[in-house]
C-alpha cells in the first residue's frame, strides 16, 4: 500500500481530527503517502448559475482561500511527524472528484469517515459514502463519526 486518500470536511474539526488520527496511524504502519483532499462546492458559473455581484464572488474566492490554507496546514502538521502528505482542495461534485482523484493518485486505500443518518434520509436521498463503496475498485476504511 503506497497511497491513501483522506476525504475531509473541514467545516467540522473533531470530526477532520477523528479521521486524521486514523489516517495517521494507517500511513505510519504501511508507510504511505496520505493525500488529503476537501472537495469544495461547484464553481457557481460552472453548474450554469450567476453568483451576483463582485463582492458575492470575492467572499467564494476568500472562502476558497481559506479552505486551501488550511488543508496545507494540516498537510505540513503530518509531514512534521514525518509522514509524506499532500493536501488537495478540489471544485466540483463530491463523488466524481474522488473517484478521479483515486484513478490519476492510483491510490491504494480510501479513508472516509462515515456519518449516521436519518432512516429517510437513506431512503430518499441516499449517501455520497454508499455511492463511493459502490463504484471504487479499493478498500474503503470507514471512520464512524455518530450523527
Amino acid at each position: 500500500m503506497k497511497n491513501i486518500l483522506v476525504t475531509l470536511e473541514l467545516a467540522n474539526k473533531d470530526q477532520t481530527d477523528k479521521i486524521l488520527a486514523e489516517a495517521e496511524v494507517l500511513a505510519k504502519a504501511f508507510q504511505a503517502k496520505l493525500w488529503l483532499i476537501h472537495i469544495a462546492a461547484p464553481d457557481p458559473e460552472f453548474v450554469d448559475y450567476s453568483v451576483g455581484p463582485q463582492y458575492i464572488r470575492d467572499e467564494i474566492a476568500d472562502e476558497l482561500r481559506g479552505e486551501h490554507r488550511q488543508i496545507q496546514r494540516i498537510a505540513n502538521n503530518l509531514k512534521a511527524k514525518g509522514i509524506d502528505c499532500d493536501g488537495l482542495l478540489i471544485q466540483g461534485p463530491t463523488e466524481k472528484m474522488i473517484l478521479e482523484e483515486v484513478d490519476k493518485l492510483a491510490i491504494d486505500l480510501l479513508i472516509m469517515g462515515n456519518k449516521k443518518q436519518s432512516f429517510l434520509h437513506e431512503l430518499f436521498v441516499g449517501s455520497i459514502t454508499d455511492g463511493l463503496v459502490k463504484e471504487v475498485n479499493i478498500p474503503v476504511y470507514l471512520v464512524p463519526l455518530g450523527k
